[in-house]
């Protein structure tokens, strides 16, 4: 063994060994915050009036902690610990992969399927503190339930099923914050492309479960003309090729077709026989879902046009997604009003 393989070993000794030790302090800091919970909780169920009694017990806690031990024992925390404990009772069943940042996030989402989401996503797909809190403030869950209903997210989630068509693996609107776009009136595809491979982790993240990077302005060649699909994906649980067509201004028809022809090249010359139809999506800026309505199949089920929010949304404009997702699914074809 050579003097620079030895030392490269140790290095990862040694990096494994902090690591680890990281995680079990984690660890140890949310045991920590449970007990106390646990306790804070016992000691309520004594007084008369719990919740004034409580409040009056958190108040004198943090009184005496705070300046002993810092910050992280405020009335604030004090009152996590015992929200914690309420919605985590065992404590066998906590993740020993998640630190105390991570459960706050969780304990703070008081619709029970919805924080089980984002359990299961968080240690599904190792996020971090930061990446779950993103995907919360992102309403990923509400995004996708524009398109899903509950029992199949949920389902996806525990790994009870794998996406069965594009619009489960789709969401819209997809939200690119991350990409520090500029608030202007005009910008090119290929600033957007650009931005995207610059945050390629992060757009992956936002992609969802599965996503593996293929290829950027994939060239197609049909005879003497020469095509570039803008980003190519593979899907390994849906186990099909995704392809990614953006467009900074509003759709037209003309674009669904050119996305039709990628997927029907990849279907045709890419594919392998074992996998799953190619899955197109056509990320704009503005989207009339009429149009793409009418410019598609009615048994269509790998083209997807999706809208992109430079910004994260506020609950209030997810309301108004869903509104119009719901006029969309009830409104009666055009040939039926003439």
């Amino acid at each position: 063994m050579t003097e620079v393989s030895l030392l490269g070993e140790v290095r990862i000794i040694i990096d494994s060994a902090r690591a680890n030790a990281v995680r079990t302090v984690d660890f140890c800091r949310v045991q920590m915050y449970w007990k106390i919970g646990q306790r804070i909780v016992e000691e309520e169920q004594k007084g008369e009036a719990r919740a004034e009694y409580g409040k009056f017990l958190l108040k004198n806690l943090a009184k005496a902690l705070e300046p002993l031990y810092g910050s992280g024992f405020s009335y604030r925390q004090l009152n996590f610990s015992r929200q914690f404990y309420l919605e985590y009772p065992k404590v066998n069943a906590l993740r020993s992969q998640f630190n105390w940042t991570q459960y706050r996030a969780l304990i703070q989402i008081p619709d029970k399927d919805k924080r089980e989401y984002y359990e299961l996503e968080a240690a599904n797909n190792n996020w971090t503190a930061r990446e779950l809190e993103r995907q919360i403030h992102s309403h990923l869950y509400e995004r996708l339930l524009l398109s899903n209903d509950k029992e199949a997210v949920l389902a996806m989630a525990r790994k009870e099923r794998i996406p069965q068509t594009a619009v489960e693996i789709v969401k819209d609107p997809m939200v690119l914050e991350f990409l520090g776009l500029e608030r202007r009136a005009h910008y090119y595809e290929s600033d957007l492309e650009t931005e995207i491979m610059n945050h390629l982790q992060e757009f992956i993240l936002e992609l969802g479960n599965g996503f593996t990077f293929v290829a950027r302005q994939k060239r197609i060649l049909l005879e003497d003309d020469e095509f570039f699909a803008d980003l190519v994906f593979y899907n390994r649980l849906a186990k099909c090729f995704v392809i990614i067509e953006l467009k900074t201004g509003k759709i037209s028809h003309n674009d669904l077709g050119q996305l039709q022809m990628y997927v029907n090249y990849y279907d045709r010359c890419e594919k392998l026989p074992e996998e799953n139809p190619t899955v197109g999506i056509l990320l704009c800026a503005e989207k009339n879902d009429t149009l793409v309505k009418m410019s598609l199949p009615e048994d269509n089920r790998t083209i997807v046009a999706a809208h992109y929010l430079e910004y994260l949304p506020t609950e209030a404009q997810l309301v108004r997604e869903v509104e119009a997702v719901r006029r969309m699914v009830n409104s009666k074809p055009l040939a039926d009003e003439a």
